[in-house]
């Protein structure tokens, strides 16, 4: 199978979206002719012209009342938000609007809507373009919020997400648009809503999503090999709606769970995902719950901080040896 980059999958993703249903379009800034600031639309305003993909002011909250006009006019809307930090300037737009009108008509219309966003750390880009916002947007009923961790995932999710009928917010972790992966070539759908078990084993289950996901199998590797550990790995993919079966069924068989975020820990994902565990499986486990999180901090700029303020590998090491003493 061909091996290509997370930027390229989201590209072919918006392509062949664009290319099957004439009522997809994009806009975002800076994501026409210059091709988006992490160039996941390079080619497309080439391909298609200019009124399907759009450069729009500086407005984040016309972006994202914009996207919802059209969606309920019979549009397909992708639009863009260039950081995650920025995705305040818009609450009021997809808290109160976006995501309550369906509910609100009875379901008699569809908002058929994708916020493509990034967050993350790495970069060292500082505290106003460093965030991991995902726990705020999980509160929010009436969206879906799909963090993928592969260019396999990313692309066969983002296809399903355009087709959805419900608003979506599609956030891409900066520091992976560089990786690769397999991607077939042939077209291929990833549902919403369902985890995948990236590595399985006996003795622990990580959960996590996006970036951490590769931390968490690098640490699983590093494991197995010095210590004979075996890790399960529980890629959420979407953390909502929330796959917690696949994660209890991972409970039930390991027995202890580690969950792996970038985010802050305080109310972050998380504190949710753990709260879920202890209502469905606690009677199997036979350890507290660990987190390994990002730190209640806002981002620092400098390299060496900022690497303090996120999970790393030896983290996640660290908190499964210490787990199974």
């Amino acid at each position: 199978m061909r091996i290509i980059t997370y930027r390229q999958a989201l590209n072919e993703a918006l392509d062949e979206e664009m290319a099957r249903d004439p009522k997809v379009f994009l806009f975002g800034e800076d994501i026409a002719i210059y091709g988006g600031a992490y160039g996941v639309t390079a080619g497309l305003w080439q391909k298609y012209g200019d009124e399907r993909v759009i450069d729009t002011p500086i407005s984040e909250n016309a972006i994202v009342g914009t996207a919802l006009g059209a969606a309920l006019t019979g549009m397909r809307p992708v639009a863009e938000i260039m950081y995650i930090d920025f995705i305040g300037l818009c609450m009021d737009q997809l808290n109160n609007q976006v995501a309550k009108i369906r509910y609100m008509f009875g379901g008699k219309c569809t908002v058929p809507l994708v916020i493509r966003t990034e967050g993350g750390a790495g970069r060292t880009l500082g505290a106003h373009h460093s965030q991991s916002l995902e726990a705020w947007l999980i509160h929010i009923p009436g969206i879906k919020v799909v963090m993928p961790s592969t260019p396999y995932d990313a692309k066969g999710l983002l296809k399903s997400a355009i087709r959805d009928d419900n608003p979506i917010v599609f956030i891409e972790h900066k520091m992976l648009y560089n990786t690769k992966g397999e991607v077939p070539e042939e077209e291929y759908l990833i549902p919403i809503g369902v985890a995948d078990v990236k590595k399985e084993g006996k003795d622990v289950t990580i959960v996590t999503y996006s970036r951490m996901v590769l931390f968490s199998l690098q640490a699983a590797e590093i494991l197995e090999k010095e210590e004979g550990i075996s890790v399960e790995v529980i890629d959420l993919r979407t953390l909502l709606p929330m796959d917690i079966e696949t994660v209890v069924k991972s409970v039930k068989k390991t027995n202890r769970v580690i969950i792996v975020e970038e985010d802050c820990k305080t109310g972050g994902t998380g504190a949710e995902i753990g709260m879920q565990i202890i209502e469905n499986a606690f009677d199997y486990l036979d350890a507290p719950i660990v987190r390994v999180a990002g730190a209640d901090v806002p981002m620092p700029k400098s390299p060496v901080l900022e690497k303090l303020a996120i999970p790393d590998v030896d983290r996640i090491c660290k908190a499964v040896k210490e787990m199974l003493k």
